[in-house]
C-alpha cells in the first residue's frame, strides 16, 4: 500500500510507502513548469491506454460482428462512443422498402422468377442489377420457395393422411387369419380368462389394465409390453376391449399366445348388457358428429383444392377431420369406465399406440389425493414442441361457451396412460359433463375445440386431475421425429401419438424399434403375413 500526500498549497505532491518509510517520490508542481517526473509518468499513462485499445481492437477482430467475450464486448460498447462512431445497418434502405412496400405477383410454376439461390446471384452478377431490381427479384424467388415448399407440405401431410387411415394390408392380412384361426381351431375360441380364473377380474388387491383397441398388433405389442415389465406379473390383470369385427381376431390372439401368469380378459362392446345403444348417448352423438364433419369438411379432394392462402397446418387439420378414429368408438370407451367395470376400485387406462418399459405397479401407490384422474401434464418440460401444450392448444376461446368457463393458460395433460380412481369418479358428473359438452359442440357447428377426444377429456375432467410424475408418460413419438432414442427409453410408458403409429411404415426409423422388439417375427401368423421389423 502506498499513501499520496498533497500540500496545502497544491504545489507538492508526495507518495511514501505505507510503514512510514522516508519520501519514496517526490514530484514538485510549478504553475507554469512541468517537471520531468510528470512527463514520465504521463508517457507512462499513455502507452498503458494504447496497449489496452490495441487488445480491444484485436479482440473485435478475432471473434467477428456477431459474438464477442467479456472484455471485447466493452470495446464493442465503448469503442463507438470514444471515438464518435455508431454501428450502422449497411444494408441500403430501398432494399427494405421495397421488400416491405413493393406488389409482387405471386409466381407460378415455368415463371422466370429465380427457382433457387444460385440462379439468383448469377442473374444479379449479369446484369449488374441496382438495388431495387435485386430486392424484388429476391421477393420474387423467395415468393415461388415458399409456393412450393406449401405445395410439398400439403402433399405430404394428404399422403400421410392416406398411410395412415388405410389399414396396412399386414394388418388386414393377420386379422383375415385370426379370424379363420378362431373358426376352425377350438384352442382359438378358448375362454378368456379360463373359468379358474375370473374371480380375479374383480379383485382389487391386483392391478387392473385396462385397453380398448381393434388393433389387434398394436394390443399384443401392448400386453407383451406390460407383463414383460412387470415385477409381479401374477398381480397383472388386463382387460382387453374391442369392437364386434375385431373381437374374433382378438380373442384367438390371446388364446393362443397365453400371457401366463397374468390374467388377460377379452371382451366386446356388444357383450356388456348395459351397453345399449339408449344406454350410450355418446353413440347418438358420434353419428351426428360423423354427418356433420362430412358437410362440414368436404372429401381429400376438395381439402386439398382449398384456397392458396390457407395454411398447410389448417389443411392438415381438415385431413384429420376424416380420420376413421375419430368417429371410433373405441376413443370414447373410457368415459364409462366405473360402468363397465362397477366391482374395481382402480384402474390404469393405456391406449394401444404405447409401449411399457418399467413396471407400473408403483403407480396404485400414488395419492391421488381425492381425485379421479391421475395424467401427466403437458405444458412445461424439455421438449417445448410436445410439452407446451395449454387449454388454448385444444379448446376455441374466441367462442364464449369456451371463455366464460376456463382459462387458456391452465395446463392441459395427456391421455393415453392414465390412473383412474373409479370409486371417486362414481361421486361425480363427469360422464353427464362430457355427453354436455359434445352436444354444445354439434350445436355450435363442431366449434368449440380441435378433433379427437381428448378436448372434451379436458372439460369433463376439468378440476378432477392430479398430475403425475412426467416420467410415467413420455409423449409425441409420432409426431415429434426429434426425440431420440436414448430419451424415450428413460420413460416408463412411451406413446406414439400422431399420424407415424409403429406399425405402419411412414413410423420414424430411429423410434421404432421400441415398439417392434415386443414382437415375435418367428411366429406363424406375424411371418404368414409379411409382417417385418
Amino acid at each position: 500500500m502506498m499513501q499520496l500526500q498533497i500540500s496545502p498549497s497544491l504545489r507538492h505532491v508526495t507518495v511514501v510507502p505505507a510503514k512510514g518509510v522516508r519520501d519514496f517520490v517526490k514530484v514538485k508542481v510549478a504553475p507554469r513548469k512541468l517537471s520531468y517526473r510528470m512527463v514520465f509518468y504521463a508517457l507512462l499513462l499513455l502507452t498503458f491506454v494504447l496497449r489496452f485499445v490495441f487488445v480491444l481492437t484485436a479482440m473485435d477482430t478475432i471473434e467477428g460482428e456477431d459474438e464477442c467475450s467479456s472484455l471485447g464486448c466493452v470495446g464493442k460498447r465503448l469503442g463507438p462512443r470514444i471515438f464518435g462512431r455508431r454501428l450502422e445497418s449497411t444494408v441500403p434502405e430501398e432494399i427494405y422498402r421495397v421488400l416491405e412496400e413493393a406488389e409482387v405477383k405471386i409466381p407460378t410454376y415455368g415463371s422466370d422468377a429465380p427457382q433457387s439461390l444460385e440462379e439468383f446471384l448469377a442473374e444479379m452478377k449479369t446484369n449488374k442489377s441496382d438495388a431495387k431490381i435485386f430486392a424484388l427479384r429476391l421477393k420474387a424467388m423467395v415468393s415461388l420457395l415458399e409456393q412450393k415448399t406449401r405445395t410439398a407440405k400439403i402433399q405430404e401431410y394428404l399422403y400421410r393422411h392416406v398411410a395412415s387411415t388405410s389399414i396396412p394390408k399386414p394388418l388386414h392380412c393377420l386379422s383375415l387369419r385370426l379370424a379363420a384361426e378362431h373358426s376352425t381351431n377350438a384352442e382359438a375360441r378358448l375362454p378368456l380368462p379360463s373359468p379358474e380364473l375370473v374371480p380375479f377380474l374383480v379383485d382389487n388387491s391386483r392391478r387392473h389394465f385396462v385397453l380398448a383397441t381393434d388393433n389387434v398388433l398394436a394390443a399384443a405389442v401392448v400386453a407383451a409390453s406390460l407383463v414383460g415389465h412387470a415385477l409381479r406379473p401374477a398381480a397383472v390383470v388386463l382387460h382387453v376391449i374391442t369392437d364386434r369385427k375385431s373381437y374374433a381376431p382378438m380373442q384367438a390372439w390371446f388364446a393362443l399366445h397365453p400371457l401366463a401368469p397374468a390374467v388377460v380378459e377379452v371382451r366386446a362392446v356388444h357383450q356388456f348388457d348395459w351397453f345399449a345403444r339408449g344406454r350410450v348417448p355418446v353413440l347418438e352423438a358420434m353419428e351426428r358428429d360423423r354427418e356433420a364433419r362430412s358437410q362440414f369438411r368436404g372429401g381429400s379432394a376438395a381439402i386439398v383444392a382449398s384456397d392458396d392462402s390457407e395454411r398447410p397446418v389448417v389443411v392438415a387439420a381438415k385431413l384429420q377431420a376424416l380420420s376413421p378414429k375419430y368417429h371410433s368408438l373405441m376413443n370414447h370407451i373410457r368415459i364409462y369406465l366405473p360402468e363397465l367395470f362397477p366391482s374395481l376400485e382402480k384402474v390404469v387406462f393405456l391406449d394401444d399406440d404405447i409401449v411399457v418399459q418399467a413396471d407400473l405397479s408403483p403407480l396404485w401407490d400414488i395419492d391421488l389425493h381425492g381425485k379421479v384422474n391421475g395424467a401427466v401434464e403437458t405444458c412445461h418440460g424439455e421438449d417445448k414442441f410436445v410439452m407446451s401444450k395449454r387449454l388454448k392448444s385444444y379448446l376455441n376461446f374466441s367462442h364464449p361457451l369456451i371463455s366464460r368457463k376456463f382459462d387458456p393458460e391452465e395446463c392441459a395433460w395427456a391421455y393415453g396412460m392414465n390412473v383412474f380412481d373409479l370409486e371417486a369418479w362414481r361421486k361425480t358428473n363427469i360422464k353427464e359433463t362430457y355427453h354436455e359438452w359434445l352436444q354444445k359442440n354439434l350445436e355450435s357447428d363442431l366449434s368449440l375445440w380441435q378433433l379427437g377426444t381428448l378436448p372434451p377429456g379436458l372439460i369433463a375432467f376439468h378440476g378432477h386431475v392430479h398430475a403425475i410424475n412426467p416420467y410415467w408418460h413420455m409423449l409425441g413419438l409420432g409426431y415429434q421425429e426429434n426425440t431420440t432414442r436414448a430419451e424415450a427409453e428413460k420413460a416408463a410408458v412411451i406413446h406414439f401419438n400422431g399420424r407415424a403409429k409403429p406399425w405402419l411404415d411412414i413410423a420414424f426409423p430411429q423410434l421404432r424399434p421400441l415398439w417392434t422388439k415386443h414382437i415375435d417375427f418367428a411366429d406363424r401368423f406375424i411371418k404368414g403375413c409379411n409382417i417385418r421389423p
